[in-house]
């Protein structure tokens, strides 16, 4: 069939995926198959339908996350490794009628930065971290993350963490959902449709927390890295589904009750 004997209907053109406003036209320097350009989509998406990019602060520390503010349509800055916790601390005290986030990966947050995310979660700074779980430094060479799991091999264990030496990996949601600050902190992944649609959700009620002053929210998302892992991407996705759910398993460890209410007026 010719093209000119196609007949289209306007009535019928319906956009139905396009790039977010809160997301910047420009190509991210993730490896293929990486899932950090997933996390991002799902947050400015969350921004742009809670309309907050015209108010929104992204702090981003040194690590894979630390060109997100060239991603981001939002204003943004850059924090040393580890201390983007305290730098949104204090821009959302000076600022707090903005909404600060910091994204963050898990060397970054669950390393040098354990003491920066300790503190701020049990102050209740009135902050939301997205938290990227890829169980290895993923942008310095792919070093042992406190993430890292038992047995799983990277350029500082070669033959594989091992428990007498490196002890158990860190579960952050777990860790700091007791502290008194804390209004939100769960974990989801982004290793399947189904998955990252839940992954979508917390972002949302973590924005909600801060929209409502509830206090320090987390979002823990379990990713890929397929380079440092040495894996394909389809490969890399099915060990997250495999090995990281096992051991870092996908839940709510702390809701606020407001949230609470909310979710149950929803459905």
């Amino acid at each position: 069939m010719a093209i000119a004997d196609i007949e289209f209907d306007a009535k019928l053109e319906k956009i139905v995926y396009q790039r977010p406003a809160s997301l910047d036209d420009v190509h991210t320097h993730y490896c293929p198959g990486c899932t950090h350009g997933t996390a991002h989509r799902l947050v400015a998406e969350v921004l742009d339908e809670l309309e907050l990019r015209e108010r929104t602060i992204l702090v981003a520390s040194v690590g894979c996350s630390v060109f997100a503010y060239n991603y981001f349509n939002v204003d943004a800055c850059e924090a040393p490794h580890g201390r983007a916790p305290a730098m949104a601390t204090g821009i959302k005290r000076v600022n707090p009628d903005n909404i600060v986030f910091t994204y963050q990966g898990d060397g970054d947050l669950a390393s040098i930065g354990m003491g920066e995310i300790v503190h701020a979660a049990s102050r209740g700074e009135q902050i939301t971290v997205i938290f990227i779980n890829n169980a290895i430094y993923g942008m310095t060479g792919g070093q042992m993350a406190p993430t890292t799991l038992i047995g799983q091999k990277t350029t500082s264990s070669p033959l594989g963490r091992t428990l007498e030496m490196a002890g158990e990996p860190i579960r952050i949601a777990e860790l700091l959902a007791p502290l008194p600050g804390v209004a939100y902190s769960v974990r989801r992944s982004l290793h399947d449709a189904r998955h990252v649609l839940q992954a979508k959700k917390a972002i949302t009620a973590a924005f909600q927390a801060q929209l409502q002053g509830l206090g320090f929210s987390i979002v823990e998302l379990l990713s890929s890295c397929p380079t440092n892992w040495g894996m394909t991407p389809a490969e890399a996705l099915r060990w997250v589904e495999e090995h990281m759910v096992a051991y870092y398993p996908l839940g709510d460890y702390k809701v606020h009750d407001a949230l609470q209410r909310a979710r149950g007026r929803r459905g």
